[in-house]
């Protein structure tokens, strides 16, 4: 009787290999990209200092990214969407304008892990590069639109329309503009804001 045979793992292809490792190698020069870019500045990162904090030749990061502006640019595109969240009824606690606020930067945070980072990349690059300047513009109508519908879905009175803009647009200056922030010092902040819908009413 003719024993089935042995089970025997199937190769990876050369091809899928170098796949997984050229996929690697580019989010290593985006990681290095994106922290250098943060802590230093886009003018001050050279392609150098990137190729060296990703542990990459620097010929590599030519090969990914023929200028160093397409690396902004793919941080951005890939790394900060701008497409909104599609369901904020779980971010919005009825009440409570201030936590649903926190709440709704935590939801944030947790779909896009590069967003604290990137939004300070966006809000210090934008007066260079036309189009970071895009990209933000695009980010920040999604997030204070979503801002005003939370405000208008969680504030236990009737707010006028001017007074949401304003708050929401408040909120998101704030929020752009600061970078890894506790929970507790956004919620000062969140506080702030939810006080001055009811004094401007």
């Amino acid at each position: 009787m003719s024993r089935p045979p042995a089970h025997r793992p199937t190769p990876t292809s050369p091809t899928r290999r170098r796949a997984a490792r050229d996929g690697r190698t580019r989010e290593l020069i985006l990681d290095a990209a994106e922290e250098l870019f943060g802590g230093d500045g886009y003018d001050a990162t050279s392609t150098s200092s990137i190729a060296q904090h990703a542990g990459v030749p620097k010929g590599l990061v030519f090969y990914y990214f023929p200028a160093k502006s397409e690396i902004l640019r793919a941080l951005l595109t890939e790394r900060l969407p701008t497409d909104p969240l599609t369901d904020v009824t779980a971010i919005i606690t009825p009440g409570d304008p201030a936590q649903s606020l926190v709440d709704f930067e935590a939801a944030l945070n947790r779909r896009d892990r590069h967003a604290p980072l990137l939004r300070l990349i966006l809000w210090r690059e934008a007066d260079t590069h036309p189009d970071v300047s895009t990209h933000l513009r695009l980010f920040r109508a999604y997030v204070r639109d979503t801002t005003v519908r939370i405000l208008q879905a969680s504030v236990p009175y009737p707010v006028q329309p001017g007074t949401l803009q304003a708050c929401a647009t408040a909120w998101v200056a704030a929020t752009f503009s600061t970078r890894g922030e506790s929970r507790d010092e956004l919620g000062s902040v969140a506080r702030v804001v939810a006080a001055g819908m009811v004094q401007l009413g």
